[in-house]
């Protein structure tokens, strides 16, 4: 998580900004929004582990392709 001081953002900043938000989108919407940002962010971590685990794969199988050669 990205701390607050590093966003230059204070108690005072985030309370108006969840304030605009609520007015904005409303009380009613705010939950279905936060669920669908997580289950976004939920996605891409899924998305960006996979891609990591079929580079493992591929270079597993380009070694085990130089060991064969070698043999």
């Amino acid at each position: 998580m990205i701390p607050l001081a590093i966003l230059g953002l204070g108690a005072g900043e985030i309370a108006l900004l969840f304030l605009v938000i609520l007015l904005v989108f409303g009380a009613s919407k705010l939950p279905s929004i936060g669920s669908g940002l997580g289950k976004g962010l939920k996605n891409f971590k899924k998305a960006v582990r996979g891609d990591e685990e079929e580079e493992d794969d591929e270079s597993s199988k380009k070694r085990n392709e130089e060991h064969k050669e070698i043999k």
